[in-house]
């Protein structure tokens, strides 16, 4: 039986039980691929190809046959006569070009521009990262709409087509590091719960839970308020 699927919402919900009530773990963005584990009532228990992440999904009509040639290279990709986007690093199959646009699904055109082949690579993690600034801060958050900490890592490693693990604590785990007192450009930080990225030697990127956004803060001063509210010290110090 086949059972590859891909995603062809703009982004869905992945939970951790079957049930909308339940916390939201993370999200899949339109174009990934995975594949159903078990049916439960309205929602199918997945498991995702990129990070091999698993959780519950509503159960939708999805995607079984398709080829993605491009990808999304800006924060949000407008629909065309839509309020809807398509986010960061989404995967698209190209159906038809008009002018400066692209049908990628029935009816459903994004600008031309908004898109690269998909085998492309941004080694500017920076341009990335700084994308989200004032993102709100969402758990299980993984596009425009709403981005936690370890998804905004994690998409940049998404995008340049590179496994990266979904949360920090598979993260940490999975990245070489040490501790160090100074800081330089690519310097990922984490804490217990938490990463923030350095973008340069005085200022960090994340997605701060208690700012409910992403932002830019000086590196040492962070270090010092996560330890005061939070208790923690920083575990590991890796790089991009």
């Amino acid at each position: 039986m086949q059972n590859n699927f891909y995603c062809n919402n703009p982004f869905i919900n992945i939970y951790e039980r079957p049930s909308i009530n339940s916390k939201i773990s993370s999200q899949i963005i339109y174009g990934e691929k995975f594949k159903i584990l078990k049916k439960v009532n309205n929602f199918v228990k997945i498991k995702t190809f990129y990070d091999r992440y698993d959780g519950y999904i509503k159960n939708k009509n999805f995607i079984k046959k398709f080829k993605p040639t491009h990808k999304v290279k800006v924060l949000k990709a407008r629909i065309y006569k839509s309020k809807k986007f398509l986010p960061f690093s989404s995967e698209i199959e190209i159906i038809k070009r008009k002018k400066n646009y692209i049908m990628f699904k029935k009816n459903k055109w994004i600008k031309q521009k908004d898109i690269t082949l998909i085998n492309k690579k941004e080694k500017n993690f920076s341009k990335i990262f700084k994308s989200y600034l004032n993102c709100k801060y969402k758990w299980g958050g993984k596009t425009y709409q709403g981005i936690d900490c370890s998804a905004l890592i994690q998409i940049f490693y998404k995008f340049n087509n590179r496994f990266f693990p979904r949360d920090t604590i598979d993260q940490i785990k999975y990245k070489k590091g040490n501790i160090t007192k100074r800081f330089k450009l690519g310097d990922i930080i984490y804490w217990k719960g938490h990463v923030a990225v350095c973008i340069n030697s005085k200022k960090l990127i994340h997605a701060y839970g208690p700012k409910k956004k992403v932002v830019m803060m000086p590196i040492d001063k962070t270090i010092r308020i996560i330890k005061k509210t939070a208790n923690l010290k920083v575990k590991k110090i890796c790089r991009v």
